[in-house]
């Protein structure tokens, strides 16, 4: 079922349900609840959680009042629950979505790191910020520490502005 639908509540609010392709990735599908304060924040929300590619396109399968119930009595406002149904299986908060590993994960820890051109010319070591990165009680671009504009009063403030 990969349509989805809403239903205005009275307060305002709205509940979004949603069916999707399942995140682990093994063919499933799941129905997301959603309890938001209108439409495109309840996906949103969804999409801040990974979910990046969802769209509500038309109203073809709104929540039913069961449905609605369960996602007002949750503290989150937002569950799933496998497709097909069974019947004794219950809603879950979206916390126990189950989830595929990161595509970008390494295998091995990475080498160590070659210096570019650039930072081996200005003689940085790699990943330094700058050239008084290396050492902090370098010389930095307003003189020697203690320098500054307070170094008169030892540092502190004076009640002068």
């Amino acid at each position: 079922m990969p349509g989805g639908g809403f239903c205005k509540l009275p307060g305002g609010s709205v509940v979004v349900a949603l069916g999707l392709p399942s995140p682990a990735g093994d063919g499933s599908s799941v129905r997301i609840l959603v309890h938001a304060v209108n439409r495109p924040r309840a996906l949103t929300r969804l999409r801040n959680l990974g979910l990046r590619a969802v769209y509500l396109r038309g109203n073809t399968h709104p929540p039913t009042p069961d449905e609605v119930t369960a996602v007002l009595h949750h503290p989150d406002g937002l569950l799933w629950r496998a497709l097909p149904q069974a019947d004794a299986e219950l809603w879950h908060p979206i916390r126990a979505l189950p989830r595929r590993p990161p595509a970008g994960r390494l295998l091995h820890p990475p080498g160590p790191r070659v210096p570019d051109a650039r930072t081996a010319a200005e003689g940085r070591k790699p990943g330094a910020l700058g050239p008084y990165a290396a050492d902090p009680r370098a010389e930095g671009p307003l003189g020697p520490p203690g320098a500054g504009p307070r170094a008169a009063e030892g540092g502190h403030r004076t009640g002068a502005l």
